[in-house]
């Protein structure tokens, strides 16, 4: 029995702990279900889903939202997204249904689509920014008609079983909860309504339930050392080893090479680590109140571009940071008194994609930042951070040992000092013979 509770604790110890984030605790998907007027026999929501996470977006293709119908409710109509199957509506004479299985599966519609089957803040192929990056489109919504549903507040049941892919897993839900209503303003914004009901749905994120190894790694480079300091070998696991693209190889020249497969399955190019990402932190120069570093990132996927995408830095000098000349910057502080965590992102329209593998698969930018006297030093490998993310998901950093560290300077003042001996000896031997 001491077994059982131990083993029980400790699985529930850990699915907390995978999908709790140290560097943005809050951060969460928030899925709303607002239930604006009744029908004969359901009701009309506006479903909205919020993502709240500072630094990890929804990329394309997009975010997918399923659930389970508590009775045995259908889905009349759509707009601003739909569903992926219809399933058995043969019971329905006439007006047939839009959905009719118990487990729907939707999805957000295409840019471009007819004006009539658009709703606010949706079609947009289910991309969804982070909060932290750009607020304003970190939203999606649409609205459902739902049939053979209860038609009030207490004849209602709640869905159940909510699940999201964005796109791929790594989401977990928790159950719907009933919450105060929302209210909304009138475009004049002079009355205010409010939802006959609403509850809420919360998904968490762990990069150990999206994949097995991670998405990216990081190598180190400085001025004052000429070792660069790689990816460790095989960072990102080497299943892909077999099938990986070498330099040169005539499968660089087939059509179609940049073609995302259905399985988003990738397409590497062949290195020592496997990664599809790789950032590179070069220790640049070195002022008297300031030091320079250089920041790169690159794409080694042949199948995949990144928009919209996000690095997150934790160093210690990030509270001093005086200027980022090619990416957009902004501080993330989720303990206020500790500013050691920064997010880089690409400008708009200028760097904001990262393109495939490839000679364009790149973006670089170098950072400026005034030295801290208190606590500033280049030894023991202080001048690289402690932790990279890219696109919300850490990356594999190399050991501490094999950082690139500053030239030991007695060693390097006694061979001054023998250097300077030796070309004496050598001047007073050429001068006696």
């Amino acid at each position: 029995m001491r077994f059982v509770v131990s083993a029980l604790f400790l699985f529930v110890l850990f699915s907390y702990t995978d999908a709790y984030d140290p560097l943005d605790p809050n951060g969460n998907v928030t899925i709303k279900w607002d239930i604006v007027s009744w029908t004969p026999d359901g009701y009309v929501a506006v479903v909205t889903m919020n993502n709240f996470q500072m630094y990890r977006h929804i990329m394309s293709p997009g975010w997918t939202l399923g659930w389970t119908w508590a009775k045995k409710e259908v889905i009349w109509s759509m707009n601003g997204a739909q569903t992926t199957e219809q399933g058995d509506c043969s019971k329905f004479k006439g007006n047939v249904p839009h959905c009719c299985k118990k487990t729907p599966t939707v999805v957000d519609l295409l840019p471009g689509v007819p004006y009539n089957q658009q709703f606010t803040n949706c079609c947009k192929g289910g991309v969804l920014p982070a909060w932290g990056q750009d607020p304003q489109a970190a939203v999606s919504a649409f609205q459902v008609s739902v049939g053979l549903a209860g038609t009030s507040n207490k004849t209602v049941k709640l869905p159940k079983n909510f699940t999201l892919l964005g796109p791929g897993p790594g989401y977990t839900c928790g159950p719907a909860k009933v919450v105060p209503s929302t209210t909304f303003l009138t475009p004049d914004r002079r009355r205010k309504t409010q939802a006959l009901m609403t509850w809420n749905v919360t998904c968490t994120y762990s990069q150990f339930l999206a994949r097995k190894n991670p998405n990216c790694c990081v190598s180190f480079s400085s001025f004052y050392n000429e070792t660069i300091t790689p990816c460790p070998t095989c960072s990102c696991g080497c299943q892909n080893k077999n099938n990986c693209v070498k330099g040169g190889s005539k499968v660089l020249k087939m059509k179609g090479l940049n073609t995302p497969r259905k399985d988003n399955a990738p397409l590497l190019q062949c290195t020592h680590h496997m990664c599809p990402v790789r950032v590179h932190w070069h220790v640049k120069l070195n002022y008297k109140d300031y030091w320079r570093v250089k920041v790169s990132i690159t794409n080694f996927n042949y199948r995949m571009n990144y928009t919209v995408w996000s690095l997150v830095v934790q160093h210690p000098n990030l509270n001093n940071v005086t200027q980022v000349f090619s990416f957009d910057y902004k501080p993330l502080v989720p303990y206020e008194s500790i500013n050691d965590t920064g997010m880089f992102y690409g400008m708009k329209f200028y760097n904001d994609l990262l393109m495939e593998a490839g000679p364009f698969g790149n973006v670089q930018s170098e950072v400026l930042l005034r030295k801290d006297k208190d606590t500033f030093t280049f030894k023991q490998g202080w001048a690289f951070p402690r932790k990279v993310y890219f696109n919300g998901d850490e990356c594999m950093l190399p050991p501490p040992d094999t950082y690139p560290f500053l030239p030991n300077s007695a060693h390097q003042h006694l061979f001054s000092v023998l250097t300077y001996i030796a070309a004496m000896l050598i001047f007073l031997l050429l001068n006696l013979w």
